[in-house]
């Protein structure tokens, strides 16, 4: 079915058993206690999964290239041995993998930074020090030792970070070099530090030996590299040495989102395609693949010889099995939400997964057979309750799940329909497969009530009956303009043409979000080159870096977002994705008032003050989004009968919605019931 994705690749002196890269992350197990104890579980789960060759979070080849301090480098004997934990792990399930060797340059949260100018990034508050041209044959040198070290400690090859704006992206492009030596100027001049790493890694490591090189082919920044230059450096680092050329998408300090869930599935498969037939060696693509089907499709088309996918390991570490064995549907699929993921890792947590809460934790999460097997009732089938259910009944328990809707999901019934979260959908495709996979007894349009319960005799019940939009005491609430959140996302109320929407938490932005939004026509979250045409990508690459002027299509609807606290909109919104929001609101003209009281609400409109000056915002709709209730009605009765009861997800804790809180707490009573 996937002959193409299942298919080896040849590399000369070693063959690759699929196309699939398990890309690099972050995880931070390398910097945690034991740490590398957790990531050779973590590594070898995935090899034992089937994946062709994975590659290891950034590894840095001295001090200076940290992302931070104390963050893993890889320079001397000791910790050779660390590593020779995770790559005999590997091999030990028939894997390969490779280390990535990752120098921050101006990108590192560290005093010791350098670059090749000394210009601050626009997301660091550290100003670089300029290397000097002794500095520079040094770090060639120590990227050589540090390949020669992950020989060493038994990997199959690295992988030259040379991409996202690190080091060597800031060598190669005009923006971020400005010297004026034989390593600035000219391009000529300016590609030479990343091919002299190769040459250098080549010399050190042997023939038979992967090298990776991730090459910038969209930078996505202004002064970035032309089209012209890509191919340059792609056909001279093939030269140099290199096994392999992957694909690097976007600086990180570019205002273009690149892996967030408004990205379309395989959205820059066509950057790499524009390279395919220029070189010699195979190409990677990468960015929003989550699925085995849109991987097929790619090299069906042409777009590359393998594919890269790495938050989907997170979500899953047999989608590469499952694909094989024709189980799709089975495969926990990656919603790109970075909530537990890329936000832990820019806020120092160990990376983990939203909707697998056991990925970097295999070590002290795991559900195995249920030793006393009890007779469970889960009431609510929202992802609190979805993950309750089939997880307990994984384990062997008798499960008994009851939804008083006529379908599961919950919450994220609605958050699929907004423009961008398309994605959430996938996350209650694969918890349906898995209750029928499991054997849960699924009731749908059952309301379950105490005495039924009781009566049933349960011996756990666990109540994730979620929550329900928070009423406000303004006057004229009861006004017919006035809609709830969920009114509008799940019972499709109407809205006029002009609203405001109170409260600017992550459901105000989700609603401001879907209402900017004509639903007539296709999102630009399904669509590649609408995608590009809203966010100023120009796919014909006329200009350096690439970027052109963002072209979004006009909201529908005059949008005001308000909120009672001062300050910016959407601070507290997701660490890595908030920005996106932002941005895209702003694109769609969304007029965003703080410091505001609400007065009433009557045929004028909604009556405000904002900062003490009253005014009037006639509209035809006001959408309340302003927080919600916990339903936990039975709790205490239940708990009055001597029942063994839990509360989880919203039930237990109503503020902001957070699915990754909900399901981590639902996994971990499952493994423990």
């Amino acid at each position: 079915m996937y002959e193409k994705l299942l298919s080896p690749l040849d590399l000369g002196f070693t063959t690759l058993k699929n196309r699939v890269l398990m890309g690099s992350m972050h995880t931070m197990l390398e910097e945690a206690p034991n740490g590398f104890e957790r990531a050779a579980v973590f590594y070898a789960e995935r090899a034992r999964g089937q994946v062709a060759l994975i590659v290891t979070g950034g590894i840095a080849p001295n001090k200076e290239g940290w992302v931070g301090p104390h963050s893993a480098k890889l320079t001397n004997a000791e910790e050779v041995a660390q590593h020779k934990l995770i790559t005999e792990a590997v091999h030990k399930e028939g894997g390969k993998i490779c280390m990535q060797i990752l120098h921050s340059g101006r990108y590192g949260y560290h005093d010791k930074l350098v670059a090749p100018s000394p210009i601050k990034a626009p997301i660091n508050f550290f100003t670089p020090r300029e290397l000097t041209g002794e500095d520079i044959e040094r770090t060639i040198e120590e990227y050589g030792q540090c390949a020669k070290l992950a020989q060493e400690a038994g990997y199959d090859g690295v992988e030259v970070m040379g991409s996202e704006g690190y080091l060597i992206n800031q060598f190669i492009v005009k923006r971020t070099n400005h010297r004026t030596d034989e390593w600035g100027g000219s391009y000529e001049n300016r590609m030479k530090f990343p091919i002299e790493i190769v040459k250098r890694i080549r010399e050190k490591v042997g023939e038979n030996f992967i090298i990776i090189y991730r090459l910038s082919m969209l930078d996505l920044v202004e002064d970035g590299s032309t089209w012209e230059e890509v191919e340059i450096l792609a056909k001279e680092i093939e030269k140099a040495g290199a096994t392999i050329i992957n694909t690097g998408i976007g600086w990180h300090e570019a205002r273009v989102p690149t892996i967030g869930t408004v990205v379309p599935r395989g959205g820059f498969a066509w950057v790499t395609k524009r390279l395919m037939g220029k070189v010699n060696i195979p190409l990677i693509t990468t960015n929003r693949i989550n699925m085995p089907g849109i991987a097929e499709e790619i090299l069906q088309d042409g777009s590359a010889d393998m594919v890269s996918m790495a938050r989907p390991f997170l979500a899953d570490e047999n989608l590469v099995l499952k694909a094989m064995e024709n189980r799709a549907d089975e495969i926990n699929t990656c919603i790109a939400c970075n909530q537990a993921c890329l936000d832990h890792t820019f806020t120092m947590q160990i990376c983990s997964c939203l909707v697998n809460p056991r990925a970097c934790h295999e070590t002290e999460l795991n559900f195995l057979p249920a030793a006393n097997k009890k007779k469970i009732a889960v009431i609510g089938a929202g992802p609190a309750g979805l993950a309750a259910a089939t997880l307990a009944a994984q384990r062997g328990h008798d499960v008994h799940l009851y939804e008083a809707e006529a379908e599961i999901g919950g919450q994220f019934n609605m958050a699929k329909v907004i423009p961008g979260k398309e994605e959430y959908g996938e996350t209650i495709r694969y918890y349906g497969r898995m209750i029928e996979l499991h054997g849960v007894n699924l009731y749908l349009n059952t309301k379950a009530t105490t005495e039924q319960l009781l009566a049933d005799g349960f011996d756990e019940i666990v109540l994730s009956t979620g929550v329900t939009p928070r009423k406000l005491s303004i006057e004229g609430i009861e006004h017919p303009m006035v809609l709830d959140y969920a009114e509008v996302l799940y019972k499709n109320k109407p809205v006029g043409k002009k609203v405001a929407i109170i409260g600017a938490g992550g459901i105000g932005f989700d609603m401001a979000e879907f209402l900017a939004h004509d639903h007539h026509i296709e999102a630009p979250s399904m669509n590649v080159e609408k995608y590009m045409e809203e966010w100023g990508v120009d796919m014909a690459y006329q200009k350096p870096g690439a970027t052109a002027t963002a072209a979004p299509a006009p909201s529908p609807r005059e949008i005001y977002l308000l909120k009672r606290s001062g300050g910016k909109h959407g601070k507290n919104l997701g660490k890595t994705t908030g920005w996106i929001h932002r941005a895209s609101l702003k694109m769609k003209n969304v007029q965003m008032l703080a410091n505001v009281a609400y007065e009433k609400i009557d045929d004028n409109g909604l009556h405000i003050s904002v900062n003490g000056e009253p005014q009037v915002i006639a509209v035809d709709n006001v959408v309340v989004c302003a927080g919600q209730v916990s339903l936990t009605d039975m709790y205490e009765d239940l708990q009055a009968a001597g029942q063994s009861v839990v509360l989880i997800g919203g039930s237990k804790e109503a503020a902001e919605l957070d699915a990754k809180r909900a399901i981590k707490e639902a996994s971990y009573w499952a493994a423990e019931v």
